[in-house]
């Protein structure tokens, strides 16, 4: 049976504090399953932001999406995550990336790195993570045990061998960076490409699932994890493709039918892009879907239509 949907929504802005709330009581009212912040210099603090959300709302889990790993010291972060987790009232779900974004680095005054370097140093925060949380002596405590469920973001095989051995919930970014761009700028990969990522995931997840492997126990494995996928907009439209042509200067490399198939375009009437969701279910196994703050209400039609299938 195809896993139920769920729907989150990336919250960028922080006008005030009751702008805040009420934004977050709205995004429960359209029916959002998930309400999540990101960790980007310039948008609001995760945690506390994710606290204030829990105490005007009573459905929606709250997550970060996705924190830097190369921002947090996994101590602090364990203190973080657990602080949240029991203001929260163990809604907290817990995303991790390693980081893209060079110039925020360098803002923070902290190294960038290589990817292998950012990596490593994600790999080393899941496991200090894994072991403070899971220690019955370590103050505070999650409500959730042995710790939040967690999500790890990317797209190159280290990542999602790790998210494979470790996460709940697999994130796919769909894009890579972008060749003699700066740090950070990212483009699409194609429909095909995206299908064989989440094909190496499923491969990295039968290997973890070998006895003897190395793995999380809370780590739900390739078959049964959540998989997770960032809609970058939400385009109502009467002509799916004439709105293609208008986006395809922003990703020179794709067709015009695989800009229209890819799961970061979400285009049409609801009835429509509901269906276009229901194909990428079926094809890569996308279930969990993510949309930024300025989409929340043009998709919100979306979620009607898939409310409880």
């Amino acid at each position: 049976m195809a896993r139920p949907f769920r729907f989150g929504v990336n919250l960028l802005t922080l006008e005030s504090a009751e702008a805040w709330r009420e934004k977050c009581r709205r995004a429960e009212q359209l029916g959002y399953d998930v309400l999540l912040v990101p960790d980007h210099l310039g948008n609001p603090a995760p945690f506390p932001a994710l606290a204030t959300a829990a105490e005007v709302t009573e459905r929606p889990r709250l997550g970060t999406f996705v924190l830097n790993a190369g921002l947090w010291n996994p101590a602090l972060l364990a203190r973080e995550v657990a602080t949240c987790d029991a203001l929260t009232g163990g809604r907290l779900e817990l995303g991790l990336g390693a980081g893209y974004v060079k110039a925020e680095h360098d803002s923070a005054g902290l190294p960038f790195g290589s990817p292998r370097e950012r990596v490593g140093h994600l790999v080393h925060t899941v496991a200090e993570l894994e072991r403070l949380l899971a220690d019955a002596e370590h103050r505070p405590r999650p409500v959730q045990a042995p710790r939040p469920p967690l999500l790890l973001g990317g797209n190159g095989d280290r990542l999602l061998r790790l998210a494979a051995r470790h996460a709940e919930i697999a994130a796919f970014t769909g894009a890579v960076q972008a060749p003699g761009k700066p740090e950070g700028t990212l483009q699409l990969i194609s429909p095909e490409a995206l299908e064989e990522r989440v094909r190496a995931f499923r491969s990295f997840a039968a290997e973890a699932a070998e006895p003897g492997a190395a793995g999380s126990a809370g780590a739900a494995g390739g078959d049964t994890a959540e998989l997770n996928y960032l809609i970058q907009m939400v385009g109502p439209t009467g002509d799916r493709r004439a709105k293609v042509r208008e986006l395809a200067a922003y990703a020179p490399d794709l067709t015009e039918d695989q800009l229209l198939e890819h799961p970061a375009l979400l285009l049409g009437d609801a009835k429509e892009m509901a269906a276009q969701l229901r194909a990428h279910r079926e094809r890569y196994g996308f279930s969990y879907f993510t949309v930024l703050e300025h989409n929340m209400d043009a998709f919100a039609p979306v979620i009607e239509q898939l409310h409880g299938s």
